[in-house]
């Protein structure tokens, strides 16, 4: 039974302007908003797109009167004022592109081919694009475990995004659940499972831009796109679907035609090319997740005396009554995840050594670049005593190690 899908050989004038449209806009918006989806298209692309970075804030402020600067900046959201005006720029070169487009080529009868080169396009895009962010969640560096910062800030004070990313943080399982979802994606490199790979990528990137509209995560465009680039695929099987899932009928799946190519060193460049993609993009992938999972290893690795311990008292200069100085928590964690929190929740940031052998404990705190060293016992496993020079005072703290259930809570089948 031959499943391969139909296409009509005379469009009509509606169809051939929209499909000059979509195709203009959609290949635009991965060009221009490729997320370092490919390493040869930014190296090929980083003239053009350095143009046209310089053009964003000179239009925005000659013809949309914007006060405020638009110019590029990495600051990890896809939702700036640049990218927003990018997008505007996107629709209107492709209607500009679209008119000038029907003038010269009015006598088209249809684009079937150029059809099927845009659903590469696309579905490289997406595979790609999901590739690198499934494999992330295995190295766990997108949604790294709350710091002791974050598990002693008051559960009101955290913004919607913190609270999500706290969410997905603390579980390892489903970062790795949420992972194979996107990695599922890959099926989009191969033409006979296009449907199934654009229906399962249709239901993660559905989840994932709910995330970021509902929790105010600000990579709403990138995941809009990605979802509806998804139902774009799923159009010519879009009826089949429909039929099996809400009618019970028994529909066969159809496969989008590719070209016919006769010349047989053309037919092996078309394939070379494509598996050499598909390893270059497992490998950036890879890559990445690598280069991710460097700058997060500090973090993620517990130095000696971890934890955040309660000030029990503080005496200075040998007095006998205990003293105030507004500490609440000493936080004893990763590099630059330490530090000190006061009785008004005020965090301190610090970078905090601790020497095991010499019983030393070095706090710097960033805000001042001030050093303190104390020497510290262990009267009791939860227990720690500080004593040393806190700027001009002699300090002597009690400190007790505090429990947190998110930490401490295990996993139960039964739970009464």
């Amino acid at each position: 039974m031959d499943n391969t899908l139909e296409l009509e050989n005379r469009w009509s004038l509606t169809q051939k302007t929209g499909f000059r449209f979509i195709f203009l806009a959609f290949f635009l918006f991965i060009i221009i908003f490729n997320n370092g989806v490919s390493p040869l298209l930014i190296l090929a692309l980083k003239y053009p797109l350095g143009l046209f970075q310089q053009f964003v804030p000179w239009f925005s402020k000659q013809y949309l009167g914007l006060l405020k600067d638009a110019s590029m900046h990495y600051s990890g959201s896809g939702d700036t004022l640049f990218h927003y005006v990018s997008l505007l720029l996107v629709a209107l070169f492709s209607i500009i592109g679209t008119i000038i487009w029907t003038v010269i080529d009015r006598k088209a009868v249809h684009y079937n081919q150029l059809y099927y080169w845009l659903t590469v396009a696309i579905r490289f895009y997406l595979a790609t694009m999901l590739l690198n962010y499934g494999l992330v969640k295995f190295a766990k560096t997108q949604f790294p475990f709350p710091s002791l910062i974050q598990l002693t800030q008051n559960y009101g004070e955290s913004n919607s995004m913190g609270l999500a990313w706290n969410f997905f943080g603390v579980s390892k399982g489903y970062n790795l659940f949420i992972g194979i979802a996107e990695l599922f994606a890959c099926l989009l490199f191969f033409r006979k499972t296009v449907t199934i790979g654009a229906f399962l990528s249709l239901m993660t990137t559905a989840n994932i831009m709910a995330i970021n509209y509902f929790y105010n995560v600000p990579v709403k465009m990138l995941s809009t796109a990605l979802f509806i680039f998804c139902l774009f695929l799923l159009i010519p099987n879009f009826k089949r679907l429909i039929a099996f899932f809400f009618k019970g009928q028994a529909v066969a799946l159809k496969i989008m035609p590719a070209p016919t190519i006769k010349k047989k060193w053309f037919l092996y460049a078309k394939y070379t090319l494509k598996y050499a993609f598909i390893i270059l993009a497992i490998v950036t992938g890879l890559a990445h997740m690598y280069e991710m999972k460097e700058p997060y290893a500090n973090i993620m690795v517990k130095p000696p005396l971890y934890g955040a311990y309660r000030i029990d008292s503080i005496t200075k200069n040998d007095e006998t009554t205990p003293t105030d100085l507004g500490w609440k928590l000493l936080l004893i964690g990763a590099e630059y995840e330490s530090g000190l929190r006061y009785q008004n929740d005020d965090v301190e940031r610090g970078k905090i050594n601790v020497d095991t052998l010499k019983k030393k404990i070095e706090i710097n705190f960033s805000n001042d670049n001030s050093t303190h060293h104390f020497s510290y016992t262990i009267p009791s496993p939860d227990h720690l005593t500080l004593r040393g020079k806190f700027y001009n005072d002699s300090v002597n703290v009690e400190l007790t190690r505090k429990e947190f259930t998110l930490v401490t809570s295990d996993f139960n089948w039964i739970k009464e």
